[in-house]
């Protein structure tokens, strides 16, 4: 796969964030010809420190994707674009939802639109999320799945993931969406939960605190390593059957209270605790979530293959070592 990304020009959005940074760490190994854009907007991960060591093999532009003229001059001669900024966070959608729909929904069309007047020759692969779909009315949940989502997030990388196929299937701009599910690892911002609580977990289990478990912990998520996500990336990016196509990653479905007893047991100490629901937090609980990743494995044979236990320990050994960088 690595001779598909040699001087290829490639363009990450978010690119200083959790999964863009891990990305770029990839391809630089690659020798691909390597532009990060990311806004830096505080608590919304992006972290300079993310790219140590391949700092000389990159160039970093900060900027907004909202901002159409950067994006005008960015998207131009570049083979391969990897939309992966956005916010994730379902809690500050519904208190904000203005923001959620300008970067979510605005800031896609934008780069659309730079794309169709200034590089209709792209690929363009799009982050989406679990979150899509909402409250599961069967699991596993496929990609044919009626999308009801629980909030506002959901119902804007739903016209986000929409605009790029629309776009695809009117313009030509050759686009793919991938529906992210739980995704952990090194490089994630640690500062709050709002993104992701494996993460959090893991902060909380260094610090010596007690995690605390909504409701019953009996609640099912679909667990991908982010070394796995990178992978189903770059598969996509390179088969022109995606194109125009929508993919569910899935993982390693646990509850919650097995994935906290797993990552204790990985950690070696950690307790946790179960508390009720505050009423915001349950109004927008979605439940149970499994996904079907069949239609991705039988398009490029991706399936993850990092188990929980190293995926964890790995991101354990990461943040003992890095902390100062992301608490």
């Amino acid at each position: 796969m690595e001779s598909n990304f040699k001087n290829k020009k490639i363009l990450i959005t978010g690119g200083l964030g959790f999964i863009g940074s891990t990305l770029a760490q990839r391809l630089a190994k690659m020798d691909a010809d390597i532009c990060i854009v990311d806004s830096l907007i505080p608590d919304y991960g992006g972290n300079n420190f993310n790219i140590n060591g391949i700092e000389n093999n990159l160039k970093v532009n900060i900027a907004d994707v909202r901002d159409k003229h950067s994006m005008d001059y960015l998207v131009k001669g570049m083979d391969i674009i990897f939309n992966l900024a956005g916010t994730l966070s379902h809690i500050d959608s519904m208190k904000d939802p203005f923001t959620d729909l300008d970067i979510n929904c605005r800031s896609q069309l934008s780069i659309l639109e730079s794309c169709r007047k200034n590089n209709r020759d792209v690929k363009i692969i799009f982050a989406g999320t679990r979150g899509q779909y909402g409250k599961a009315d069967r699991l596993p949940v496929d990609e044919k799945h009626l999308m009801h989502p629980t909030d506002v997030n959901g119902i804007n990388n739903i016209a986000g993931e929409s605009y790029h196929i629309l776009y695809n299937n009117i313009y030509g701009i050759r686009a793919v969406s991938l529906r992210l599910t739980n995704t952990y690892g090194p490089r994630h911002q640690m500062r709050h939960h709002k993104q992701g609580i494996i993460n959090w977990f893991i902060r909380q289990l260094i610090e010596g605190q007690t995690i605390k478990l909504y409701g019953d912990g009996k609640q099912i998520r679909d667990i991908n390593y982010v070394d796995d996500v990178v992978d189903a990336l770059l598969l996509v990016s390179c088969c022109e059957k995606t194109n125009g196509e929508v993919y569910n990653l899935g993982g390693i479905p646990k509850n919650l209270i097995e994935l906290v007893e797993t990552m204790i047991g990985v950690y070696n100490k950690g307790d946790y605790e179960l508390i009720p629901f505050d009423d915001d937090l349950k109004r927008i609980e979605i439940g149970d979530y499994v996904a079907n990743f069949e239609k991705i494995k039988n398009t490029v044979g991706w399936e993850p293959k990092i188990s929980l236990e190293e995926g964890l320990q790995s991101s354990f050994d990461y943040y003992e070592k890095y902390k100062e960088h992301y608490w």
